[in-house]
């Protein structure tokens, strides 16, 4: 039952908008599979599709954590999660844009 739920999520994926009229990948182009791959317990098939997603997931939980329960020093741990998880979708970026030449 969980693969037919599976499969059908995969078939109403976004394609990247980017990808298709520019022929390169955008900063988001993964996220979508990631997601998916985590779902079937395919980990590590997850980072190496799309590395920020852990830290992605990381942040939006606390931030989904923190406003149901007060925590000491929230905004300072937001602003740690959110910069990791721009320099690892920037960084995922940049080596996929090296890796295409």
């Amino acid at each position: 039952m969980n693969i037919i739920f599976l499969l059908k999520i995969e078939d109403y994926m976004l394609p990247c908008l980017n990808k298709k009229f520019f022929g390169f990948e955008c900063m988001g182009c993964g996220i979508q599979r990631a997601f998916s791959l985590l779902i079937q317990g395919e980990f590590i098939a997850a980072f190496k599709m799309y590395p920020g997603i852990y830290p992605l997931l990381s942040l939006l939980g606390f931030v989904l954590y923190t406003s149901f329960f007060k925590v000491k020093y929230s905004n300072k741990i937001i602003i740690v999660l959110a910069t990791m998880t721009v320099l690892f979708i920037i960084g995922n970026y940049i080596l996929k844009l090296i890796n295409q030449t």
